[in-house]
């Protein structure tokens, strides 16, 4: 099954264990990544052929599709992409620190931490202020509710269960919160405030793109180098302590993590629910491996989730564009809810 690999240095060896059920499944993840990639630039009001938009992105097309590719579709494309990636990656955090199948950002209350600084945001700054603070109001409004969470949790140190039942109490003080704000805000201003709460990547452009992937280059790593904690951590606390981890500064360090990834998602692309509750359960049936190894397939998966459905949002219903939101809800409670019935003991 594992096929063992010798690198020979200067220094002597370095040996290192490659899963070949890893390596395919990552290696079709990304296959069928770059398929509705293309697929994706391809349908909508205008079809474009599949190998018009690999000619095109290879820089051999003519130009005839340069507005309708590099405007509209290429960017949300790939907002769409590290959205999904970034909220995969912190349901998997939040899944591993609090060791509860049911952890997500947005059942714990990030996402509508994130929510609520976006909404106030739109409601009370925009006008102050340029709409390039919105992903900063988000961020703050998460790490704020994140460390009130935190804080409320703290009885002699952290455990998961008192962070997950503090987080769930807190998703819904944040979710009456924003509806509050929508109610008594004006007509267009809670329009515009409803449609980004329900998750939209509509309108991504290049300065998305390119903010969204400093967060996503800037905290994947990181998350990968807290790999070794969130695998002892698994271990439980006592045990974890006994081999010398610092618990609490790690589970600390993890959650910093979640809530840049989740905040900035949600900065971006609104409040889309359930990737991070889906992606990291998808990718535990998918390989059996360790969080390190969790981590590149989350983010695919994440990625394709909420691709797939900005894709089918825009497409499937013309003229409507429907939120990719609508559709990460709806297969996002089914499986909570079956997840619910089978932890029910």
């Amino acid at each position: 099954m594992n096929r063992h690999i010798t690198l020979r240095t200067r220094s002597g060896k370095i040996s290192f264990l490659i899963d070949r059920k890893w390596v395919r499944t990552v290696s079709l993840l990304v296959m069928i990544t770059c398929l509705v990639f293309i697929l994706g630039l391809s349908i909508g009001s205008i079809m474009i052929h599949p190998f018009a938009v690999l000619k095109h992105l290879l820089g051999m097309g003519t130009g005839e599709y340069d507005f309708v590719i590099n405007t509209h579709r290429l960017p949300r494309m790939l907002v769409s992409l590290l959205v999904g990636a970034a909220l995969g990656l912190s349901g998997l955090i939040l899944q591993g620190v609090i060791r509860n199948p049911l952890a997500s950002p947005d059942i714990i209350g990030i996402t509508g931490g994130a929510s609520v600084g976006a909404i106030i945001f739109i409601t009370y700054c925009l006008g102050t202020f340029s709409i390039k603070w919105l992903p900063l109001g988000a961020i703050v409004g998460a790490a704020v509710v994140s460390f009130a969470i935190y804080l409320l949790s703290w009885y002699k140190g952290v455990t998961p269960y008192r962070l997950v039942l503090i987080g769930i109490g807190m998703a819904a003080v944040t979710s009456a919160l924003t509806t509050m704000m929508i109610v008594v805000s004006a007509t267009d201003i809670a329009s515009k405030a409803y449609i980004w709460m329900t998750g939209s990547v509509y309108g991504a452009t290049w300065s998305h793109v390119q903010s969204m992937l400093v967060w996503v280059v800037v905290f994947a790593p990181l998350a990968l180098l807290f790999s070794r904690a969130v695998n002892v951590q698994q271990l439980g606390d006592d045990v974890a302590t006994g081999l010398g981890a610092k618990v609490e500064l790690q589970r600390f360090g993890l959650l910093i993590v979640s809530v840049a990834l989740a905040g900035s998602a949600v900065a971006y692309a609104g409040a889309i629910g359930f990737v991070g509750l889906i992606a990291p359960h998808a990718a535990k049936k998918l390989v059996n491996g360790s969080f390190g190894g969790l981590v590149p397939v989350t983010m695919l998966l994440g990625g394709l989730i909420v691709s797939v459905s900005d894709v089918v949002g825009r497409t499937a219903f013309l003229p409507l564009d429907i939120p990719a939101g609508v559709f990460t809800a709806g297969i996002g409670a089914p499986f909570f809810l079956y997840l619910l019935y089978k932890k029910r003991k």
